[in-house]
């Protein structure tokens, strides 16, 4: 592709030599690349009518559906800048997102959840005296929004001022900060990064991808949405991720790629519902342990199955293994980076670079990293080593073949006595076990060791088995120090605190464990 190439060209280009195939599958509606186009462009007139301009940031607050990937289409076909806002924000939460980006409209579903988004606005207007317009989709007002436009010439004209280096996204990513910091990706970092994990995913035309991401996270957008868009595959996806549902729309539409990370393929395999000879599937991506790896290829039937690491100042993904791999080492995890890319592991201290096979920070430069943090120079310089990595604070292996592994994050390692052990290690051997479907660990205070390990385990449906015997399990297979001091079987972790993209949030988890092991603070 050249890289001059922005979303726009894609969308034009789709509709050029597929214009009559389906294209998106959403919430009660199929659009064809002509009707996707045709959409995209009638949001783009509406917001050029209300005096958006490129370079300005427009808010989208809406589930998985067809106006969410208009309307961010719509807005970088005329350079305007999307700032994604995750469905699961409270009201001050959104009023930080919209305000920080100083967004003069804001695109949104009036109920989402159960969640009356509209009216959260609302309750923040006082808050947020750049925004002009609140558009919500579904009403007479969104209508009117549509039916508002411009002259085709005066889009035509807007949308040839737009450069493949102009921001397309703004992606809040948490962190240590107070706040959410807000990613700034370009044109050039997803388009690129979407059609070259494409390549090495091997999508065609006539694949259908189901999406279980939200399409506020990187790996809905990017990973998902412009994959499809690169290489003209259909995208189904459902307004959010429930794992019988998934399974439905997996069968229903024969769908033959999808993607996820260990909690959520873990879900799908241990849904009552879940039965292989329903399903299509080819490959897809997985951010995934080897034993996850192994029962997705095995027990889902996903041959070309690809292990992926990334992070959202990445755009997202950094390394991905190819399809065309011998299986073995795509279940095994690790790949090698993108080309172009240069990653090294090194001392999170000094920063200085670590021989192949020792674990240290994962740091990155090249094509696909982050412009920097929106509105955030000091957030920003941090997160850049003195001479241009970006540091991931992920803690990494690469070897003599420059096949990168994440181990896990830096912060989340867990110290017992002189022995460093990180999360998922634990966590790969307990997934093992046939009776569990999801298994989450956090290290909790010990007056002896100063941390031990804590596990919490839910079962697969139907499965019988105590917390004693699995302990019993795990003795043999993991050294001492690894083994959990504490293990607790829970019915399931969304009460406890999972995000949206289907992660366990760990803030919250050890907070619950500290809880209910009666540790304190």
């Amino acid at each position: 592709m050249n890289w001059t190439t922005r979303l726009g060209d894609l969308l034009d280009a789709n509709a050029a030599t597929r214009g009559a195939e389906e294209a998106l599958v959403a919430e009660g509606v199929r659009h064809s690349h002509a009707a996707l186009r045709a959409a995209a462009r009638g949001v783009a007139r509406g917001l050029l009518a209300l005096g958006v301009r490129r370079g300005d940031f427009v808010g989208l607050l809406m589930g998985n559906d067809a106006n969410w990937v208009a309307g961010f289409y719509g807005a970088a076909l005329i350079g305007a800048v999307t700032v994604p806002v995750n469905t699961r924000f409270k009201p001050p939460e959104i009023a930080f997102a919209l305000g920080r980006a100083r967004c003069q409209v804001v695109l949104l579903a009036g109920r989402f959840l159960n969640i009356d988004f509209a009216a959260a606005v609302d309750s923040v207007r006082g808050d947020l005296p750049d925004l002009r317009h609140v558009v919500v989709a579904g009403t007479p007002g969104w209508d009117a929004f549509l039916a508002q436009g411009v002259e085709e010439a005066a889009l035509d004209a807007a949308m040839a001022a737009v450069a493949s280096e102009d921001v397309l996204l703004v992606q809040y990513t948490s962190g240590t900060t107070a706040h959410p910091k807000g990613v700034l990706l370009t044109h050039h970092n997803m388009l690129r990064n979407a059609t070259a994990c494409a390549a090495k995913l091997g999508v065609r035309p006539d694949d259908r991808y189901l999406n279980c991401r939200p399409f506020f996270h990187v790996a809905g957008s990017t990973l998902s949405l412009l994959v499809c868009l690169a290489t003209g595959a259909v995208m189904v996806t459902p307004q959010t991720f429930e794992a019988g549902a998934a399974l439905d729309l997996l069968e229903r539409e024969r769908c033959t790629l999808t993607s996820g990370n260990d909690a959520i393929f873990q879900l799908l395999m241990s849904h009552p519902r879940f039965d292989r000879a329903r399903l299509h599937l080819r490959g897809g991506w997985a951010a995934a342990g080897p034993e996850t790896m192994r029962r997705i290829v095995e027990e889902m039937g996903v041959p070309d199955l690809c292990w992926a690491y990334g992070l959202s100042e990445a755009s997202p993904n950094v390394a991905l293994s190819d399809h065309r791999e011998a299986v073995a080492d795509r279940i095994a995890g690790g790949a090698v980076p993108h080309e172009g890319l240069a990653v090294r592991i090194a001392d999170p201290a000094t920063n200085a670079a670590l021989p192949p096979g020792m674990a240290g920070e994962i740091q990155v430069q090249g094509w696909s990293i982050m412009r920097g943090y929106l509105h955030d120079p000091e957030n920003s310089a941090k997160a850049f080593t003195p001479d241009g990595f970006l540091r991931t604070g992920d803690l990494g292996t690469q070897d003599a073949d420059g096949r990168l592994r994440m181990v896990g994050r830096i912060k989340d390692v867990i110290r017992v006595g002189g022995e460093n052990v990180a999360p998922a290690e634990v966590e790969e051997v307990l997934s093992a076990h046939p009776a569990v479907a999801l298994a989450q660990v956090v290290g909790v205070p010990d007056a002896r060791l100063v941390e031990v390990v804590a596990a919490f385990v839910q079962l697969r449906d139907g499965a019988r088995v105590t917390e004693a015997e699995l302990l019993a399990w795990l003795k043999p297979q993991l050294a001492n120090f690894r083994l959990p001091r504490h293990l607790r079987i829970v019915p399931g972790f969304d009460s406890i605190g999972m995000t949206a993209s289907g992660k366990v949030q760990k803030v919250k988890l050890r907070a619950h464990a500290l809880e209910v092991l009666g540790l304190g603070s």
